[in-house]
């Protein structure tokens, strides 16, 4: 299957992405048959690692296109499309890396963001009993409600949702939801919420709020980022948390906030946000976006095998100093165990766990021998 995407236009010159960077060809081919679940760059890099060394891989991915929140949520000026898009079709053309697309892999029920543009199935224990061994990097497409009255209105949404709903028109793959807006309304201070930010100015919103509890020194994305979408226009509000959404029939109409102030430090080393009673204020809007942060999605839902027991109650996957799922052939790697990180953090720990499958793997050969 070719993979088909649409060109899009950058500012800048940038080199195709290289996920089989240890090696030129694919050496002779290994016995053994791995699969990798999710195609964001923890699993691409792990399937470049494991090309290199001879295995036949084959990943999936509930997307249409593979690149994970590279290419549905990141925006393009940031990582062009065509740049990863030429490193996947490496894997595939030169290293005879298969993808199954649009393929939702679990045991059990469960429903993330995104799922609904897959059209096919798969039962991940099923799958495992027919590959030598899985590495499960299927990152992190929750998204953390707001969890306050109102924040379940129609134009209410996750930064993800917002994302991957322009990114979707954008490529061609559906019509976008979004239709038009003036006023937006962005609770975070991560890079999620600058990228949602940002790429609503691109949209033509007339207005953009960025809203975040605690002071721009301690806006996980950095004082530069935020600076710099107040020097596009966007609009900056802090020691600001919010308090309920004003909704008429279901429909947004705006956000009232409560100001804080800095306490003494939380569990993460930073000041906690105190409210300030009778503080609150309004900010009408047309789209309110919550970037407040996304959590592990394993594609495990029961016990599983006894895999389930390995997943916490924040979503992430427990596995032991070789990323593996004690007494399987699971492995997983990126933010499937952390939780959500940089792009740089996905590759390396995808190559670790690539390395420690290979060894999994090697040392049953000489076993079986």
């Amino acid at each position: 299957m070719r993979i088909v995407f649409k060109k899009v236009r950058t500012a800048k010159k940038w080199e195709k992405m290289r996920f089989a960077f240890l090696c030129r060809q694919r050496p002779g081919a290994s016995h053994h048959k791995v699969a990798i679940i999710g195609a964001g760059p923890a699993g691409l890099s792990a399937a470049g690692f494991l090309a290199c060394r001879g295995y036949e891989v084959d990943v999936y991915e509930k997307l249409p296109i593979p690149g994970g929140m590279m290419t549905f949520a990141i925006p393009k000026y940031r990582i062009p499309l065509d740049s990863i898009m030429e490193g996947v079709e490496e894997l595939r053309d030169k290293f005879s890396v298969k993808f199954t697309l649009s393929t939702k892999v679990a045991c059990g029920e469960r429903r993330d963001e995104g799922d609904e543009l897959a059209t096919n199935s798969l039962d991940m224990l099923k799958l495992a009993e027919g590959y030598d061994a899985v590495l499960v990097a299927t990152g992190t497409w929750r998204s953390r409600r707001l969890g306050i009255p109102g924040d379940d209105a129609k134009n209410v949404m996750s930064a993800l949702e917002f994302l991957l709903d322009l990114h979707l028109e954008e490529l061609g793959l559906r019509a976008g939801h979004l239709g038009s807006f003036r006023r937006v309304v962005v609770v975070g201070g991560g890079l999620s919420a600058i990228d949602a930010a940002e790429e609503s100015l691109m949209k033509g919103a007339q207005e953009v709020y960025l809203v975040y509890r605690r002071t721009i020194k301690e806006a996980p994305a950095g004082e530069y980022e935020v600076r710099r979408l107040m020097r596009l226009g966007v609009n900056w509000i802090e020691l600001a948390a919010p308090k309920s959404v004003i909704a008429e029939n279901g429909i947004a109409r705006g956000v009232v906030f409560q100001r804080m102030k800095l306490g003494e430090p939380d569990e993460t080393g930073r000041p906690r946000p105190v409210p300030v009673p009778g503080s609150e204020f309004e900010v009408a809007a047309d789209v309110v976006i919550a970037a407040i942060g996304e959590i592990p999605t394993p594609p495990v839902a029961s016990e599983c095998g006894g895999i389930g027991k390995y997943v916490g109650k924040d979503g992430r996957m427990t596995v032991d100093k070789t990323y593996r799922v004690p007494g399987t052939n699971v492995f997983a790697a990126g933010d499937v165990v952390t939780g959500p990180s940089k792009i740089g953090q996905a590759v390396r720990l995808g190559l670790l766990a690539a390395k420690e499958m290979d060894r999994f793997l090697s040392v049953k050969t000489l076993v079986a021998r």
